[in-house]
């Protein structure tokens, strides 16, 4: 099947509901599946082998999205953050290409690779223009790739990762339900159109029937403010996000937000006190955190709203506890904790978090990372305990190995936020001539609170945790540095650790 589905079935559920709202103009399902059909048709006579995005959200990704998919191409929206030599890289990768959004830049970095370049309002000007008048011509069948999604790189190279329409489609009809929103529910999404939460914000929304109200570039004041005017119900953020939109409805209260039924986050580590302060301000807010990689499609566990209430209120530690959990697997997809060896874990033991499900791709242009059975390796480390809740350790190349000792960088960084002084902090590996390695901690100073000396912060430590997580080097930041998805740059800390200054 190809996710061309997803809005066709909409469009012929409710054709006149507004599906998508932008910069003030008002888009029906009918109006989108129309375009997205006339983009299928600027695709085949400009006969590329891509559509790649490059450009903030706006109803341009849902007809490149769809059309791309009708006409049989990987669409492949890009980081337009990226600096213009990484970003010319990645365009020739894709050659040739429809690049839709930003013109001048494709054309100035990669005017020599033979891209057919469209400005947004072009782009979207022609596909309403194309769309076919008749409704019975044949379009791709689905039996390939939909999204390809170029990986961070803050590391490597970046990695084309590859999501096929069977995919996509089994996450989608294994944790939505058809037309399940009313006609006034509205999701405002938030999150940038090349992360695989973005994509998966769109068809989710399509597929419930849900008018989608696109925020092109947050801010937490223009956030409140369409949650207000277009009464929006659902919303998905990522940690840093919901950190700021606590802080301006703290620096200005009164902030209308009583239409929000569901918030869902993800894409990094929540810190403890910023959801407990969120559950505060929203007391009638159902809250998820939802964990997923690109290579599964979006999420593959969920820590439902039953599960956050139960454990900001429970007075047993376990329970408690789980409010920094992921919460348990979706019915669709398997988990396993492996160790080094590829042995299954049993609960409580710490190792890398293995995935299988119709849904997981673990697939990239260049190799497949799947081993026997299906499963991938997903590289970030955790446990689940007795009840199947999972909880993240980090990043399994992020583990602390100190004299063949494994130590997680969560468990120390949750013991130095608990100190009143504390706003942020990351814990990594650092070189020891006797350990191998050792703990090294940045952290992030409160304002108005005066800095704890490293012995302050060695005893906490201590006294929470076993002497091999006591860090022999402490450095005082005025913020650690995070990606725009909230997920910790722990290589440019480990550069502080090392030089006193970060990367460039």
């Amino acid at each position: 099947m190809n996710i061309s589905l997803l809005l066709e079935m909409a469009a012929e559920a409710a054709p006149d509901r507004f599906g998508l709202v932008c910069d003030g103009k008002r888009w029906t399902y009918n109006d989108l599946l129309a375009a997205a059909r006339g983009a299928c048709e600027l695709i085949k006579k400009t006969k590329v082998e891509y559509v790649a995005l490059l450009d903030e959200s706006s109803e341009a990704a849902v007809i490149a999205l769809f059309g791309a998919a009708l006409a049989g191409v990987p669409y492949c929206p890009l980081n337009y953050r990226l600096a213009d030599t990484d970003l010319a890289a990645l365009l020739q990768r894709l050659t040739p290409a429809l690049a839709v959004g930003d013109r001048e830049r494709v054309v100035r970095i990669a005017g020599d690779q033979e891209h057919t370049v469209l400005t947004r309002e072009a782009f979207v000007a022609e596909a309403r223009e194309l769309a076919p008048g008749q409704e019975d011509r044949e379009y791709y069948c689905g039996e390939g790739i939909a999204v390809q999604l170029f990986t961070s790189g803050t590391t490597a190279t970046p990695k084309a990762a590859i999501l096929r329409h069977a995919n996509l489609l089994g996450y989608i009809l294994g944790s939505v339900e058809f037309a399940s929103a009313d006609e006034d529910d509205a999701a405002l999404i938030v999150v940038p159109p090349y992360h695989i939460a973005g994509i998966s914000a769109l068809m989710s929304s399509i597929y419930a029937g849900r008018r989608m109200v696109m925020l092109p570039a947050f801010s937490p004041e223009d956030w409140l403010a369409l949650v207000r005017e277009e009464r929006v119900t659902n919303a998905f953020v990522v940690p840093t996000m919901l950190n700021r939109i606590v802080a301006e409805m703290h620096k200005a209260p009164g902030a209308e937000v009583s239409s929000l039924r569901a918030i869902a986050y993800g894409g990094g580590k929540m810190p403890l006190e910023v959801i407990q302060k969120a559950l505060a301000l929203f007391p009638h807010t159902h809250f998820t955190n939802a964990y997923g990689l690109t290579e599964t499609s979006s999420t593959i566990s969920l820590l439902g709203p039953d599960d956050h209430r139960l454990a900001a209120q429970s007075e047993d530690p376990k329970i408690r506890a789980r409010l920094t959990s992921l919460g348990q697997p979706l019915p669709s997809v398997e988990i396993e904790i492996r160790n080094e060896s590829g042995k299954r874990l049993g609960p409580g033991e710490h190792g890398e978090i293995y995935v299988r499900g119709d849904q997981v791709s673990g697939e990239y242009r260049e190799t497949s990372a799947l081993v026997e059975g299906g499963w991938f390796p997903t590289r970030d480390a955790g446990y689940m305990d007795e009840d199947g809740y999972l909880f993240l350790s980090g990043r399994a190349d992020d583990v602390i190995v100190r004299g063949g000792e494994n130590i997680s960088p969560g468990e120390i960084e949750d013991v130095l936020l608990t100190h009143p002084a504390i706003s942020d902090a990351c814990a990594c590996a650092i070189a020891s001539a006797e350990w191998g390695e050792a703990v090294g901690v940045a952290v992030v100073v409160r304002a108005g609170h005066a800095t704890p000396s490293d012995g302050e912060v060695r005893a906490l430590v201590r006294a929470r945790l076993r002497s091999s997580r006591v860090p022999e080097r402490i450095a005082v930041v005025a913020e650690l540095p995070y990606n725009d998805m909230g997920k910790l740059l722990r290589r440019e800390v480990k550069q502080v650790l090392l030089t006193g200054t970060l990367c460039e």
